[in-house]
């Protein structure tokens, strides 16, 4: 069985018709294709990446399988805040860069898989099935092994009542799904939606500008200087971020800057010059994520939020406009 690349979804305004589409939770989480051949287990990340070490709780709940059974699946790594149940980017983060993490972290911060699709079923792709096909089979298979969920969709509630019950359980949104619709893979199609309570977007690490507070270290990374790619493939400015960052968080990505040091800027259009003058540039290898409340041009009010090793820097785009819908 080959791994297939994850099909993605497209920001965008949720459908409000019921019976038409399915809606699941967004999961604050990093995306896994999970193959399960014999008594083999593997985990892959979106860019297909082999990270199976890296979870060795999630290998021994999927191995929990009905014994011989064969399958793609294809679903989110979360790890769940212990005091809102809610899975929380901030704690995965911690597990996310360590391919061999030590037991005593993994009984700290374990994680979980939730698996929301069916690819393939002992040899048989089910990716030409519509997808409340897809979600039935992969009901079928009974998946409760320790750390394995299929958590369920709804296809008859309003998309308010949704984006509610997200926002009430700190989730971060809502994806919309054709009922209808097959599996495309690797493909980023109008036929799943995902609708953001709070936006987010990845950003390409361009180069840092040091601390220039008083109190703080001396050649501390005071800022990340930030880009993503438009629609002729130029690496664009879309602002800086100097928030979010824990001290030891500062500490370790300097160091993974400097490895990456540059004389030149990565950008292929010019940044705003007025910002650069304190930059130091790095090689544009390092994809992160980031909170805002807009894109106007450049990022408003932006917050780190960490680093998304299983992302390739050429996949991400200029953040879209009008795709944030907050609720109170």
């Amino acid at each position: 069985m080959s791994v297939p690349a994850p099909m993605l979804a497209t920001a965008g305004r949720p459908p409000d018709t019921p019976g038409r589409w399915a809606i699941e939770m967004k999961w604050d989480g990093m995306r896994a294709i999970c193959r399960l051949a014999g008594e083999r287990v593997e985990l892959f990340s979106r860019n297909r990446n082999n990270i199976t070490v890296c979870y060795p709780e999630l290998t021994a709940g999927l191995a929990q399988r009905p014994p011989g059974t064969d399958m793609i699946l294809d679903g989110e790594i979360v790890a769940l805040d212990p005091a809102t149940g809610a899975p929380s980017f901030a704690r995965l983060q911690q597990r996310m860069h360590l391919t061999r993490p030590a037991r005593e972290l993994v009984r700290a911060v374990p994680v979980q898989l939730f698996v929301f699709d069916l690819l393939e079923l002992d040899g048989a792709s089910s990716m030409a099935l519509s997808y409340v096909e897809r979600r039935a089979r992969l009901a079928e298979l009974d998946l409760t092994g320790a750390g394995v969920r299929v958590p369920p969709y709804w296809t008859d509630i309003p998309v308010d009542t949704m984006l509610d019950t997200a926002a009430s359980h700190r989730l971060e949104g809502v994806v919309s799904k054709r009922v209808d619709s097959v599996y495309r893979p690797g493909t980023r199609s109008r036929l799943w939606l995902k609708t953001a309570i709070r936006q987010t977007t990845e950003v390409v690490i361009a180069g840092w500008v040091p601390s220039s507070s008083g109190g703080g270290e001396r050649g501390a990374l005071g800022s990340l200087i930030l880009g993503a790619y438009d629609e002729s493939d130029r690496l664009v400015y879309v602002g800086h971020v100097g928030t979010g960052f824990t001290v030891a968080a500062r500490r370790a990505l300097l160091e993974r800057l400097k490895a990456l040091t540059t004389t030149d800027s990565p950008f292929d259009r010019s940044a705003p010059s007025w910002r650069m003058t304190a930059a130091r540039w790095v090689r544009p290898q390092l994809v992160g994520t980031v909170e805002y409340r807009e894109y106007v041009g450049a990022l408003r009010h932006p917050s780190w939020r960490g680093l998304r090793a299983e992302i390739d820097p050429a996949e991400v785009r200029l953040p879209t406009r009008d795709v944030h819908f907050p609720r109170t």
